[in-house]
């Protein structure tokens, strides 16, 4: 790979450090002004975002139109400078962060326009804006930082602020507790990767991206392969991947516009921003590659099991979202222009994925916080806008011919196919089947949702749309939705050639050609849709039945959090009660125990001082003839 090396920032592109800074400043003003700002925060909050966007743009075309493409550096200040070893504070804005730039401002606008109505009511609600500008311009700081020390101050941001939002309803039980087992399960994955960025001060005496790659190639395989399996270990807790994926569903309890942000376009791509920021480490260790692909196809299925099972609408868009980012880990584990197909999906998975989780959140809006997609059924009827919106998202997901999923999904299942020997079969077969268990969830979730018979609960009568502020982003996003796929496709792959180096054409050689692969993606998806149609065209019951051994299975999540639970949880739990038990009848009991015996000694040593003189004459008499007996013992003994 040709030495990278990036521009000075000039001229108008000099002041791209305005991106994270104005959410930053925002969030500051919600967070301090208090109540004083209740009138108007959500507003500011929303035009900050905004307003970043804008000038993302305007760098965007900026960069554009330069030259040399690479990228334009800003260094702010020396953070730290000890002997040899510099980390400044600095940015980067090139093709790869532009794009994930345009992404965070783009749909978070959008979906902080949504809260505006989703929040109305909320007696938080400016807080919560200011949790939610902390949260974009710490992400904006994730993507464009120059080094890998900037890259985990935004990493940690990301990181606190999804907890504030995560457990913002905090006075629920179940919601401070997804809370605390999101930041608990990202610090897993946070851990791996602060012990790869050490190995970098260790070996190569730099954190900085351009010569930390290019110096790479100098490091034996192994210490190369230990970095980049740590790199995925904190890529795999930030995007909910196995095996730090149970923090992510369980993270719908925070307010949906939460979801849809932590979900759609934000956190979860951080994981795959890093390893395809990271790709020249990547590229010089085939076994971590190896590893990133089994993660992603492990996980791809996992979720969609998974999301098979599951009857509240928001969980199953999470596990749809853990299985999603699975196709992405897959692509960028591909190596080669699969890493250009992995960020379109990603981009395309912004657009649909988010208009599904507001979606859901204009389907609970309007039936009194109901989640149970048992008890929906009919709603097309009643939220038109949400319904074709909505729909727009499902058939984008499942790869519907000719809109996004279809231009972003499935050139990653082509190239999976594509590898030599055992991999293409079963990773490509993996892809394949997980194809066809989207379609097969996702229809299940749509047709009970909007279709079949009505099977509201009582305290609902007149299920409604909700507000434009909530809708307009919802059409915005179906746009991007149907749309996005082939501008993107056609478009991306160019456009990071400058990040990623120019790619061949690949020569197929695997398991299947393109064409077959095109041909039978499209028969299992239809064949799994339609088998869903069949089974729940006219409803289902709205309790849970018994079933088998797989589908039982599904509902307690694969027992991945009984695993987590019996393995880390409980042996530390007792370790810990243990700890506390040697502390206290150990370590306390010793110190107290001597206390307690010169305490004990000394009030009785204490009785012996009478204040009596001829006590004191008889001690010492007997203190003397002691001496004197022991004095003739030695003498004539």
């Amino acid at each position: 790979m040709e030495e990278i090396t990036y521009s000075v920032a000039t001229g108008w592109l000099g002041s791209f450090w305005l991106l994270p800074t104005i959410p930053l400043a925002s969030a500051a003003i919600l967070l301090l002004l208090g109540k004083r700002a209740d009138r108007w925060g959500h507003w500011l909050g929303v035009l900050s975002v905004a307003a970043s966007f804008v000038l993302g743009l305007t760098y965007f075309f900026a960069l554009r139109g330069l030259e040399n493409r690479n990228g334009v550096e800003l260094k702010l200040w020396n953070y730290i400078g000890v002997g040899d070893f510099h980390v400044d504070l600095g940015l980067l804005f090139d093709p790869l962060s532009a794009m994930f730039v345009l992404l965070i401002t783009g749909v978070g606008s959008l979906i902080h326009l949504y809260a505006v109505g989703y929040m109305e009511h909320d007696p938080g609600r400016r807080k919560f804006f200011g949790y939610f500008n902390l949260f974009i311009a710490a992400m904006l700081l994730l993507v464009l930082g120059n080094n890998y020390v900037m890259l985990y101050f935004g990493w940690e941001g990301v990181g606190l602020a999804s907890y504030l939002l995560i457990s913002f309803w905090y006075l629920r039980p179940s919601a401070a507790t997804a809370g605390k087992k999101a930041f608990l399960m990202n610090r897993v994955g946070d851990a791996g990767f602060a012990i790869a960025i050490f190995m970098m001060f260790a070996y190569l005496g730099t954190v900085d991206y351009a010569e930390v790659f290019n110096s790479a190639n100098k490091l034996s395989s192994g210490v190369v392969t230990t970095m980049a399996l740590l790199l995925l270990l904190g890529a795999a807790g930030k995007s909910g991947q196995f095996p730090l994926q149970a923090w992510l569903p369980d993270a719908m309890e925070g307010p949906t516009p939460v979801s849809a942000l932590i979900h759609a376009a934000t956190m979860v791509t951080a994981g795959v921003y890093l390893i395809a920021r990271s790709r020249p480490i990547f590229d010089l260790s085939p076994d971590a590659q190896l590893v990133v692909v089994i993660v992603g196809a492990l996980t791809l299925l996992i979720g969609c099991i998974i999301g098979c099972a599951k009857d509240d609408i928001k969980r199953v868009l999470a596990w749809s979202t853990v299985s999603q980012i699975g196709y992405m880990f897959l692509g960028v584990g591909l190596g080669g222009a699969a890493y250009a197909l992995a960020l379109v999906h990603l981009l395309a998975h912004g657009f649909f994925k988010a208009g599904m989780f507001l979606g859901a959140g204009s389907v609970m809006h309007g039936m009194h916080d109901q989640t149970d997609i048992r008890r929906f059924g009919g709603l097309w009827k009643y939220m038109k806008i949400t319904w074709v919106t909505f729909g727009l998202g499902w058939l984008a997901i499942i790869g519907f011919p000719f809109l996004s999923g279809y231009f972003s999904k499935e050139p990653i299942i082509a190239a999976a196919f594509e590898q030599a020997g055992w991999r293409g079969w079963v990773f490509g077969g993996a892809a394949m089947l997980g194809a066809g268990l989207t379609a097969f969830y996702m229809t299940r979730l749509f047709w009970l949702t909007f279709h079949g018979p009505e099977r509201w609960t009582d305290d609902i009568k007149h299920p409604h749309e909700s507000p434009p502020v909530m809708t307009i982003p919802l059409i915005l996003l179906a746009v991007g939705s149907v749309f996005s796929g082939y501008l993107l496709k056609t478009s991306v792959p160019d456009w990071l050639t400058p990040t990623f180096g120019h790619e061949e054409e690949a020569v197929v050689h695997g398991a299947l050609g393109h064409d077959a692969v095109t041909w039978l993606s499209l028969l299992v998806t239809l064949l799994g849709a339609g088998f869903a149609i069949l089974l729940f065209n006219k409803g289902t019951a709205k309790e849970e039945q018994p079933a088998g051994v797989l589908v039982t299975a599904a509902r307690n999540n694969l027992y991945t959090d009984t695993f987590n639970e019996a393995v880390f949880e409980a042996p530390g739990r007792y370790l810990t009660r243990a700890l506390v038990y040697l502390d206290n009848r150990g370590i306390d009991g010793l110190v107290n125990g001597l206390a307690a015996g010169v305490g004990g000694g000394s009030s009785r040593l204490r009785r012996a001082q009478t204040g009596f003189v001829r006590s004191y004459a008889m001690s010492i008499l007997c203190g003397a003839v002691l001496i004197v007996a022991a004095t003739l013992a030695v003498r004539f003994g």
